[in-house]
């Protein structure tokens, strides 16, 4: 797997992970809401960590800086 996310993309999705792990942990959110966006911080901590993220390869998408050979 080649990595095809950048720094500030990996730092957005843990803070957005901790956000909706603070906002269930609290009962701000709950129900199937809650525990559907608990998976999706889920995913966002796991492909933050692994810096791949599957939804980027059909669109040819990557958010790493890129160096210039010249």
């Amino acid at each position: 797997m080649k990595k095809n996310m950048g720094g500030i993309d990996r730092v957005v999705r843990i803070i957005l992970a901790a956000i909706i792990a603070g906002l269930y942990f609290t009962n701000i959110i709950s129900g199937t809401l809650g525990m559907v966006l608990l998976v999706f911080a889920g995913i966002f901590v796991l492909t933050s960590f692994i810096s791949f993220c599957t939804l980027y390869m059909p669109f040819g998408l990557s958010t790493c800086a890129t160096k210039d050979k010249a």
